[in-house]
């Protein structure tokens, strides 16, 4: 075991929509509570992930932590916790720290209440930035809640859990003034693509991706569609949209029909069966142009698989995709997406020397042992 002292603490990882078996782990946030509760788990903390679902269960994972699952509570109260997981609270013991993760969740605020009244400290980690851009989908209702329960649930946390410490500034901007930990994201050894199987096509139109769920103002799918019709050359791209659908899915393909993107814009259904830096290989460059983003754990993956990225500058994967050269960082606009693309097309010549320093840079850095040994430091501080 490392030198941490982990052993001395007991985290307790809060996301309602766990999976309970520890399968099917295809949110990008169930992803990133898995890999950051077994990189603690190495560096000899006790972990256990608390989730809600039909029934109470409790199983192992293969990465050593405990996945504890409690029935969900049936009232029609939004966020009401079931009576297993209250008491579950209540008889936490001493040195237990708590990690509340998701943002604008009403069972994440009444967690927080729970948490408070047991005298347990948490941490909230919202995995995304409070961005100007977050409130702008539902304002009244978005500050509303921000207002009565958001705001007084970061400021009741021992600290708030960023992905970039630069996503600390809407915090104060907001009035939150609670220590601030930053942490980012890793991957998982089946996310590596085997470096020899990989190809980069110097010719032929080049084509985009994106892989995630289809959220129009959350990712910028509209900045990305509209970019591609902007492209004059109708053989230089293509466009690739992948995901599950979160209630955008057919005002995007009616946007893509208005902008005459027959054949240039495709959308096609998840795929859980296949590792998803195997499907980004398919492709030549992976576009992330999100309003507000947490970190992109998509984005790793593409540099995993050695493709070149298109970021929006608010993800806090982007200052690593500048510092290794693998892509370009663009603001979330239209004009400055299409730009993005073009300086990549441009650079075709280098695109597998960009995709390689991406894959290298992605080994070294996104590495969950060493992600979770820097936050379980902070935590033992905390408590």
């Amino acid at each position: 075991m490392s030198g941490t002292g982990g052993y001395n603490l007991d985290v307790q990882m809060y996301l309602q929509h766990f999976p309970p078996t520890g399968e099917g782990l295809n949110d990008g946030t169930a992803k990133a509570v898995h890999g950051l509760a077994g990189g603690l788990v190495e560096c000899g903390a006790r972990v256990t992930v608390l989730c809600e679902g039909e029934a109470d269960s409790r199983v192992r994972s293969p990465r050593g932590y405990e996945i504890a699952c409690f029935a969900a509570s049936r009232s029609t109260v939004p966020g009401a916790i079931g009576a297993g997981l209250r008491r579950h609270v209540k008889s936490l013991p001493p040195r237990t720290l708590v990690v509340l993760n998701g943002a604008f969740h009403p069972s994440v605020y009444a967690m927080s209440r729970l948490l408070r009244k047991a005298n347990v400290p948490y941490v909230a980690a919202p995995h995304d930035p409070y961005h100007p851009a977050i409130f702008a989908k539902g304002p009244l209702r978005k500050w509303a809640y921000w207002h009565a329960f958001e705001r007084p649930m970061l400021r009741g946390a021992r600290a708030v859990q960023v992905l970039d410490a630069r996503h600390e500034t809407f915090l104060r901007q907001r009035g939150v003034d609670t220590t601030v930990i930053a942490t980012g994201n890793g991957f998982e050894p089946a996310d590596v693509c085997d470096e020899a199987t990989l190809r980069w096509d110097e010719r032929g139109t080049a084509k985009l991706f994106f892989l995630g769920r289809l959220d129009e103002h959350n990712k910028g799918l509209d900045l990305l569609l509209d970019a591609v019709a902007e492209l004059q050359d109708h053989a230089v791209a293509r466009l690739v949209l992948q995901g599950p659908d979160w209630g955008d899915g057919e005002r995007l393909r009616a946007r893509a029909r208005r902008l005459n993107l027959n054949g240039r814009a495709r959308f096609l259904e998840p795929d859980y069966a296949s590792s998803p830096a195997a499907l980004i290989a398919a492709h030549d460059v992976f576009c992330l142009p999100s309003r507000f983003e947490g970190f992109g754990l998509s984005a790793v993956e593409a540099m995993l698989a050695g493709r070149v990225l298109l970021v929006s500058d608010v993800a806090g994967v982007a200052p690593h995709v500048s510092t290794s050269g693998c892509g370009v960082v663009v603001t979330p606009h239209r004009d400055a997406v299409v730009g993005g693309i073009r300086t990549l097309i441009a650079r075709r010549a280098e695109w597998k020397s960009m995709g390689l320093a991406g894959r290298r840079y992605a080994l070294e850095h996104f590495r969950w042992p060493a992600i979770a040994a820097a936050a379980l430091r902070e935590y033992q501080r905390l408590v």
